[in-house]
């Protein structure tokens, strides 16, 4: 290698594909803190127009964001009520 350079190669953007993942949400759960909502990176996640028995507002997919979920899993790893999580779509992804 010559000095001054990188054998690192860039990523190819045209040919990486993200997963699609699949979002559960299990209302009773839900206390309404919006940590899901605020982390996700994408904002798949809206508030829902209805409540839980305990009278919260659960997390719901918003309207026209179907496929945008990458399955990071941030919205399960920050729900300290374990009310929502996500799962692989086989076989689908999403362009960058």
């Amino acid at each position: 290698m010559l000095r001054g350079q990188s054998t690192r190669v860039p990523l190819d953007w045209k040919a990486a594909v993200l997963p699609q993942g699949q979002v559960y949400v299990i209302p009773s759960r839900c206390k309404e803190c919006r940590f899901c909502i605020d982390f996700c990176p994408r904002d798949v996640l809206t508030l829902s127009t209805e409540t839980n028995v305990r009278g919260y507002r659960y997390p719901v997919v918003a309207t026209g964001k179907d496929v945008a979920c990458v399955h990071c899993e941030f919205c399960s790893l920050v729900c300290p009520e374990y009310a929502i999580y996500t799962v692989e779509v086989a076989g689908a992804g999403v362009t960058p």
